[in-house]
């Protein structure tokens, strides 16, 4: 926890994995889902961060998971405006904040982060290439790392290896270990493992494999109270979305009860 948050967390007597809370939006402008209320989208932003931080939540992801189908690599200003309004929003709550836009559109989640004061951004395909369910996806380290320079960002890029939702045929050839590896030689600031889809469990030999990298790592899908002290003992942060919201479904709201219980089951 200590490296993923050291000045805002401090020096604590016991150090735990973060527990990181996803704020799911609503469709946004744009997206085939989009509702046309702006006012309903930040409401529910809102009300879903107050209840993840109530219950005890550490720090806290805004995505706009609710654009399916998502695009491949980018996303369109509107949903960019969108985003920035809905990130500064749950900024203003105070808790370290970041940012992931689907599918793979690194670069504007930089943006909105710098616009609405986000701390880091969750990136996927970030060093190698996959195949997604919205097709190819290229690496985007080169690029993303210059754009972050030319801003002057101090934002954190969080690195999926190997990612859910997607196949790695093209590199079945490297190991986990040098995936993370070269994710860190391309200049990531931490490394996410995931199972193989949403709400899909984590495999804890997969956080393990990466620790050779040398970054924090981080546990991207699947952790509920049955294997929470597994992970717990594997991992630098917890990011938790399904688990934490009414019935286990990504797509209601968060439930404070659920979070306040895994908050006590990760402190033991």
């Amino acid at each position: 926890m200590r490296a993923l948050f050291p000045e805002h967390f401090g020096q604590l007597p016991a150090p735990r994995p973060a527990l990181i809370g996803m704020v799911h939006l609503q469709p946004l402008p744009g997206s085939p889902r989009w509702a046309g209320d702006m006012a309903a989208v930040l409401a529910h932003a809102r009300r879903d961060a107050e209840a993840l931080l109530e219950g005890g939540c550490d720090a806290l992801i805004v995505e706009n998971m609710g654009d399916l189908p998502y695009l491949r690599g980018h996303v369109a200003p509107e949903t960019v405006a969108a985003a920035a309004l809905a990130t500064a929003a749950v900024v203003a709550l105070g808790a370290p904040t970041g940012v992931q836009l689907l599918a793979g559109a690194n670069h504007e989640a930089l943006a909105v982060a710098v616009a609405a004061g986000a701390r880091f951004i969750r990136a996927e395909a970030f060093a190698y290439a996959h195949v997604a369910d919205e097709g190819w996806l290229d690496a985007s380290a080169g690029p993303l790392l210059r754009t972050r320079r030319a801003l002057g960002a101090e934002v954190a890029i969080w690195a999926d290896v190997q990612k859910k939702h997607a196949a790695h045929a093209v590199t079945a050839d490297l190991s986990l270990a040098d995936l993370a590896k070269g994710a860190a030689f391309s200049g990531a600031d931490a490394l996410i493992v995931t199972g193989s889809e949403t709400g899909a469990p984590t495999d804890p030999e997969a956080a393990r494999a990466v620790r050779v990298a040398g970054l924090p790592v981080l546990i991207g899908s699947g952790v509920d109270l049955d294997n929470i002290a597994a992970l717990a003992a594997v991992a630098d942060g917890l990011i938790v979305g399904s688990a934490l919201k009414h019935g286990g479904d990504w797509r209601n709201p968060v439930d404070p009860v659920r979070v306040a219980r895994l908050r006590a089951a990760l402190e033991g």
